[in-house]
């Protein structure tokens, strides 16, 4: 049932020394509160263990979490008329249940007397594909123009889009019908935010480790504070599993391929290192590691086209990152991107040269593939009874959502395929899907988050006025500069049997939260350390009723995302969850 939502006006006030303070408009989640800081267990490296636990302790009932983790969509561009569809003729129809809560999305003023150059509109179905917007860490700052939120059509529109006013405009339940049967079944929270402003990298490595800082060397277009990687070609480094580098001097703001990825030189033909970048620090794969829980991150196109799970010699290592498919338009795309594939980016924990595990058996374990795999590996492994504890899912690029080479219909049938299978395996009864977002991509959303991390960089900061994301240089977390955030608001749910059911959750999160999740979970509370933001970040557990685990399961259509069977499937005599 709905909860009733109190919303506040939190304005966050910086001391910007004669600049416009930027207003923060925060939704609280009653009776739920987030500690600024909390207590961490500190985090020393230890030698690896010699064995997995596959049946470790958990601090929830949750002993599976699989994160899709898709791309580039802010919040209001999906979600900023839930739960109100237009439902036209012909289209997918959403029909909200009586008591759905509101979110904190598009109100009638801002439809039609938005303070940008152009009021929101909406986008049919039949206009699913788009064209791609800037979502650079300065373009999005700027849009923000001091916390008026009123630069979009000027800064984040996409170069090749011929109406730049298509920035504002936005998708209802008719074309994203899935996500919004999910978010009406399950838990919405509408006030969660990348950790930093910018594109898909800084926030793939955010989702694993909480932190930006720490690169050890990159090109200038993306880095900041570090110099550039050894010439040799990409993939050509060994990794060094279970042994975590330490901490460079740099940030990274912005895309550039990992340097322990031969994808990177083959696909997108970096053939010198110097143009990638190489992280150093931990994330959390070296925490999970250390503590013998499985784990794995999952792909689209990481190995070659042929290749079937189970059977490494059908992987054909000259042929990895290969593979290809059509989106709804037609159009042929590449399924991987080096750059959305964080691990890539750690000597501790990439796979250079895309060697497939050595067994179904051996997915989430420690072997020659260093726990990275093509997406084939996940839903084996998951058939098998093989579920890792922790896995993060990465969809071929035509189905990741991004505008440009993907679109909503391409991701819906990607997203309720995958939530379908899952609630069909025995495991789903201790199982949580998280689904999150890398960026905005730059589309409208009208709610700034609070300025947490403050940055001083004068070649890239913006959002307060020149070369400045707040002016306090206290603020900046353990002086790493380049991290202003949290960035713009995306998209974030649970789906389990121990989420709450209609919910929508206004505590304030990040993808960090994700981070912190697992730790707490199954580590302890073990941080990453380094400054990442999983120490300070909100939880995601008001998103759960851990109290209480529903039989019931949800399958949708994945050409429609309507519900099949008539709503809910194993229907049981409990009753929907409070």
């Amino acid at each position: 049932m709905a909860r009733k939502r109190v919303f506040s006006l939190l304005v966050a006030v910086l001391a910007l020394a004669g600049v416009t303070a930027v207003a923060v408009a925060q939704a609280e989640s009653s009776g739920h509160s987030h500690p600024s800081v909390r207590p961490r267990v500190s985090s020393s490296y230890q030698a690896p263990v010699a064995y997995y636990n596959t049946r470790p302790n958990t601090k929830t009932p949750i002993k599976h979490i699989v994160v899709i983790f898709d791309e580039n969509i802010s919040f209001d561009h999906y979600f900023g008329t839930y739960p109100h569809a237009t439902n036209p003729s012909g289209e997918p129809a959403f029909h909200a249940a009586p008591g759905t809560p509101s979110v904190n999305g598009l109100s009638p003023a801002l439809l039609t007397h938005n303070p940008n150059s152009a009021n929101p509109q909406r986008l049919d179905r039949s206009q699913a594909v788009t064209c791609d917007q800037n979502h650079g860490y300065n373009a999005e700052q700027s849009a923000y123009d001091h916390g008026l939120m009123d630069k979009f059509v000027q800064d984040t529109a996409g170069s090749g889009c011929t109406d730049k006013s298509i920035v504002m405009d936005y998708y209802d339940g008719n074309t994203v019908t899935g996500l919004w049967n999910l978010a009406q079944h399950f838990s919405l929270n509408d006030n969660s935010y990348s950790d930093s402003f910018g594109p898909s990298t800084p926030g793939a490595v955010n989702v694993i480790s909480g932190n930006t800082y720490g690169v050890i060397c990159g090109p200038s277009s993306s880095t900041i504070n570090a110099p550039t990687c050894p010439a040799n070609p990409p993939g050509s480094t060994a990794a060094s599993p279970d042994q975590p580098q330490p901490q460079g001097p740099g940030t990274d703001y912005s895309d550039s391929d990992p340097y322990f990825d031969v994808c990177s030189d083959t696909e997108d033909k970096n053939t010198s290192g110097a143009t990638t970048i190489e992280m150093g620090g931990k994330n959390i794969g070296d925490l999970l590691d250390e503590a013998g829980i499985t784990w794995g991150w999952f792909q689209g196109g990481f190995a070659s086209p042929g290749y079937v799970s189970g059977k490494p010699s059908t992987d054909v290592l000259s042929a990895v990152c290969t593979g290809a498919h059509d989106n709804v338009a037609g159009a042929s795309e590449t399924d991987y991107s080096p750059h959305h594939e964080p691990f890539q980016f750690y000597a501790s924990t990439a796979n250079p040269q895309h060697l497939p595990p050595t067994s179904i058996a051996a997915i989430g374990h420690q072997d020659q593939a260093n726990h990275q795999y093509d997406i084939k590996d996940f839903f084996a492994a998951a058939d098998a009874n093989n579920l890792p504890a922790v896995s993060y899912l990465k969809a071929p690029e035509y189905q990741d959502g991004h505008a440009g080479y993907s679109d909503p219909i391409d991701e819906q049938t990607w997203i309720t395929s995958t939530i379908d299978q899952l609630e069909s395996l025995p495991s789903w009864s201790g199982t949580a899907v998280v689904i999150a977002y890398d960026d905005s991509d730059g589309w409208y959303d009208h709610q700034a988050g609070p300025v947490i991390n403050q940055s001083q960089v004068a070649s890239i900061d913006a959002l307060s006025g020149p070369g400045q994301c707040g002016a306090n240089s206290a603020d900046v977390p353990d002086g790493q500069q380049g991290r202003c955030g949290p960035g713009m608001r995306q998209p974030l749910l649970v789906i389990s049997p121990y989420s709450r059911v209609n919910y929508v959750d206004s505590a304030l999160t990040t993808q960090s939260s994700i981070v912190q999740f697992i730790e707490d979970n199954w580590l302890g509370g073990e941080s990453v350390g380094g400054g990442s933001d999983d120490a300070t970040a909100g939880s995601l557990d008001s998103m759960f009723n851990f109290r209480h685990a529903s039989t019931q399961r949800l399958f949708l259509n994945p050409s429609t995302g309507e519900p099949t069977g008539g709503g809910w499937g194993g229907w049981s005599s409990h009753s929907k969850r409070q």
